[in-house]
């Protein structure tokens, strides 16, 4: 016997006041009702209703086995619906990780309208330009910049992050306006420093362009400063020291304002592909979804 139908047949049987419209209300025959009500008096050894020809009446113990049944019912009723928010509504804690820059001037502005959507999900950002290790360290989800190694991670594309040589007015009145990319080698270029093993260090040395014709120039570069933030990188070169690689999202306010000016625009930089990264067996969390949908709309490739 299904003890949990057979409470469910006899409440029905006591709303309904009758067996055959409990059937109908259950989608089974009178004789299955007839059936569970008899196995639920054996269970509990006492009768639950008087029979008559016309008539079920509830026992004494009946009614109050009703009341229980239906608080019983009622709380089966409350956890399944428990269980289904916890599969559609999206709540609880994100862990995620991005690399400072893009993290901090592209997802982090997004964030506040994320939260006002979902006001039942917390976010724990962390900003690093380390590689973390999403399953090890416990994020549900990273950013990532630059190729991927093969894993077993679900990586979704998103906008690649473009690049802007530029320098502050101050310096270009000073030391002249690069017309050409092998002019650059004669200007103070400051460079970002990346770490040891990513495939960007070359920039360091010597800045990549591609030409209106598609040709790369390659120009070997010089500087007095190297620093591993772009965020350090932007205020040095709005203080007029020389010409930098900075991120588009960093210095595009500075460019509309004419804190700094854009080099070179026919030329075209290197940019760094960008995916979100996250396991697919977390995916099916509705907090995650939420997140992975919502940053794709708002950052991922259009077209």
């Amino acid at each position: 016997m299904d003890l949990f139908q057979a409470m469910n047949v006899f409440v029905r049987v006591v709303e309904s006041g009758s067996l055959t419209r409990a059937a109908e209300l259950s989608g089974i025959s009178t004789t299955m009702v007839g059936n569970h009500l008899r196995a639920l008096e054996q269970r509990l050894g006492v009768s639950l209703l008087k029979r008559t020809t016309r008539r079920q009446n509830l026992t004494e113990f009946g009614s109050s086995y009703y009341q229980r049944c239906v608080e019983v019912l009622g709380l089966v009723n409350d956890s399944e619906q428990l269980a289904q928010q916890e599969q559609t509504q999206a709540h609880g804690t994100l862990h995620i990780s991005a690399p400072p820059t893009f993290g901090g001037e592209s997802l982090m502005p997004l964030l506040p309208e994320f939260m006002q959507r979902y006001p039942q999900v917390k976010l724990d950002v962390v900003l690093t330009e380390r590689l973390v290790d999403l399953i090890e360290e416990g994020f549900d989800a990273v950013i990532r910049l630059g190729a991927l190694e093969p894993s077993s991670l679900i990586a979704r594309p998103l906008v690649d992050y473009g690049l802007t040589l530029c320098a502050a007015p101050a310096y270009l009145q000073r030391h002249g306006w690069p017309q050409q990319p092998q002019q650059l080698g004669e200007h103070e270029c400051l460079s970002f420093a990346y770490q040891a093993g990513d495939d960007w260090r070359w920039s360091g040395k010597h800045w990549r362009l591609r030409g209106p014709d598609g040709a790369e120039v390659v120009v070997d570069i010089s500087g007095r400063l190297q620093a591993n933030s772009a965020a350090g990188l932007r205020h040095v070169v709005l203080g007029g020291l020389g010409i930098a690689m900075l991120p588009d999202a960093l210095v595009q306010h500075d460019l509309a304002a004419g804190r700094l000016v854009a080099l070179l625009e026919q030329f075209q930089l290197p940019a760094r592909p960008v995916h979100l990264l996250y396991g697919q067996d977390r995916y099916r969390s509705p907090k995650l979804r939420c997140f992975v949908e919502f940053v794709v709309q708002r950052l991922g490739r259009q077209g």
